[in-house]
């Protein structure tokens, strides 16, 4: 008799994908008591999920059941007599599940539905007469507990017409971020230079589908970041060291040396740092077929959101690195674009292919939506890109390959050394800068160890031009190329210490200029003494521990240490501690 309520037991714990070990322990004892929300409802997910999940006609394609388990006779009874058992999409049965009463009774009401299949199909003299006498039982047991999930399944369909009607709209969502930041810097000349500051930015998404797989978003954003200083703002001559002019061509941030101390979220341009509700970012992304995906967007973007996965376990904003460069490969980000259009399609199932073309965001000369000769998606800056990403099990690996023409602004990564801009603006009296194109190479890869630890990094390099054409079509008198070169390793640490954490660790060398074809380009770059690369190495070493309090509220405290800022062994060390907390709903 034991072996039958054991058969059947199992029959309605199968369906529901879960394990019998706590219901047979104690009866009704679950984590949570019955009638709580949380576990009620899971059981009427399951109740109604059955359906999706895969079935099996062997125990044997069950990965994590075995023959020594106690319940492995049951279980190949349910298949072999009743073909009613179920697994999960990745061939797991989970058996080592807890579940409540409620539960149960979920899964006791589809193994009737079930036999009442078998019966309707005229195979009734598969189930054992003693077998229906004991669901029968079982049915008669959970009568109150099958009374209540009807009646709650009745109260969510209430409540769900309730919703429909109060809802703004049917196909959008509304979704939401804010970040701030608590935020100094250290070191002999950084702590004379900074003081703490609190800065935010939140954003707000709404996000529209008309078709269930499609994506219309718009963002509205605001911040109120400034930069912190790695170095001293009064020395400027680049003889004992220094930073030369602020940020070379100064229009984003005057008073800022170096953006090898910027914090993730800040922008490119003070002006969009002063708390104002702007449009940061319109696109349409929607589906063609099983393997292609096609990106258009007409507010600000970048080649990560128009196909390229930046693959780097820290590029998320919120949950991410706390530092510019930690956040992914720089090379991918040489300039702001305003409008653009991207793809990737599925080459395999371990290959994919993106690309894409977007316009410069300039501020002016070479802006996408500017009508002027210089302007304009084709006659402005933009940035062309292509990415092969491969996804072998564990491992995942990206070759990024970017063509780039910009009427101002150089190569601003926003990362590494001043010189690595390849921003000219300021020298021999010319208040403009110097139009530049380039190509740009990236590898980054990133190899899950574990489900706690992932090892990976990235090398970017860039070859720039100087082509000796001012952002307004005049002659400089200079012209000549420039290599820029940054790499980083990462490791991360997944549920570090609880569910939801995580650990990370970057070390690395931020852009530096390794290499000018001619003296003038150096000197019109910000390189001193006549030098054609940048003086020293520095390197970026950062860690950082992100605390998930639940599923919309995390605090990460982190640090980052740069060496030799502007990769000047001359200009004292610079640290930077930061406590970020992200709320997301």
């Amino acid at each position: 008799m034991r072996q039958q309520w054991m058969r059947s037991l199992s029959l309605g714990i199968c369906l529901a994908g879960l394990s019998p070990v706590e219901v047979l322990a104690a009866p009704g004892q679950s984590e949570f008591a019955p009638g709580e929300g949380d576990r009620s409802t899971l059981a009427i997910e399951l109740a109604t999920d059955v359906a999706t999940l895969e079935q099996v006609t062997s125990v044997s394609q069950l990965m994590d059941v075995k023959p020594t388990d106690w319940a492995f006779q049951a279980l190949q009874s349910l298949v072999e007599r009743y073909g009613c058992i179920v697994g999960y999409p990745d061939k797991t049965y989970r058996g080592n599940r807890s579940l409540s009463r409620y539960e149960f009774a979920a899964g006791l009401n589809a193994c009737l539905d079930k036999i009442q299949e078998l019966i309707a199909a005229a195979t009734a003299d598969f189930v054992k007469k003693e077998d229906l006498e004991v669901v029968k039982r079982l049915q008669e047991e959970f009568t109150a507990e099958l009374a209540a999930l009807r009646g709650r399944v009745d109260a969510v369909e209430v409540r769900t017409a309730t919703l429909e009607k109060q809802q703004f709209s049917t196909i959008a969502k509304l979704s939401g971020e804010l970040l701030t930041y608590l935020a100094d810097a250290f070191g002999e000349d950084a702590s004379e230079v900074n003081n703490t500051t609190m800065s935010y930015r939140v954003r707000l998404n709404f996000d529209t589908s008309f078709t269930g797989s499609d994506r219309l978003r718009v963002r509205l954003q605001a911040a109120n970041f400034n930069l912190l200083s790695a170095g001293n703002p009064n020395i400027t001559n680049l003889a004992d060291g220094g930073f030369g002019a602020p940020q070379r061509f100064a229009t984003t941030y005057p008073t800022a040396f170096s953006d090898e101390a910027r914090l993730l979220p800040s922008f490119a341009s003070q002006g969009r740092n002063n708390s104002s509700v702007q449009l940061h970012f319109l696109g349409y992304d929607f589906p063609v077929g099983d393997r292609l995906n096609v990106h258009l967007h007409a507010g600000e973007t970048d080649p990560t959101f128009l196909g390229a996965d930046p693959i780097a376990p820290f590029s998320d904003f919120a949950t991410g690195s706390i530092s510019n460069f930690a956040n992914s490969n720089p090379v991918t980000y040489p300039m702001g674009n305003q409008a653009g259009l991207g793809f990737d399609y599925r080459l395999t199932d371990w290959l994919t292919l993106a690309a894409g073309y977007g316009g410069q965001s300039a501020g002016g000369i070479g802006d996408p939506n500017r009508p002027d000769a210089s302007s304009g998606i084709f006659n402005g800056g933009y940035t062309a890109f292509s990415q092969l990403t491969l996804y072998l099990g564990q491992l995942s690996a990206g070759f990024l390959y970017m063509n780039t023409y910009t009427p101002q602004f150089g190569i601003d990564t926003l990362a590494g050394s001043n010189a690595a801009k390849i921003s000219t603006g300021g020298t021999f009296g010319i208040a403009e800068d110097d139009r530049v194109s380039a190509n740009h190479y990236g590898f980054v890869t990133n190899f899950k160890v574990s489900d706690r630890f992932q090892i990976g990094g990235w090398v970017g390099y860039a070859r720039a031009r100087v082509l000796g054409v001012s952002t307004s079509g005049g002659s400089t008198g200079r012209s000549g190329d420039a290599s820029v070169l940054n790499y980083a390793v990462t490791l991360a640490f997944p549920d570090l210490g609880k569910t939801g954490n995580m650990g990370g660790i970057i070390v690395g060398m931020q852009p530096k200029v390794t290499d000018t074809s001619n003296r003038r380009v150096a000197e019109a770059i910000g390189l001193p003494d006549s030098r054609r690369e940048d003086r020293d190495t520095g390197l970026h070493l950062e860690a950082f521990y992100r605390i998930r309090l639940n599923d919309n509220i995390s605090i990460t405290p982190g640090v980052f240490w740069l060496t030799a800022p502007n990769h000047d062994n001359r200009n004292p060390d610079a640290i930077v501690g930061v406590v970020r907390t992200s709320f997301t709903f």
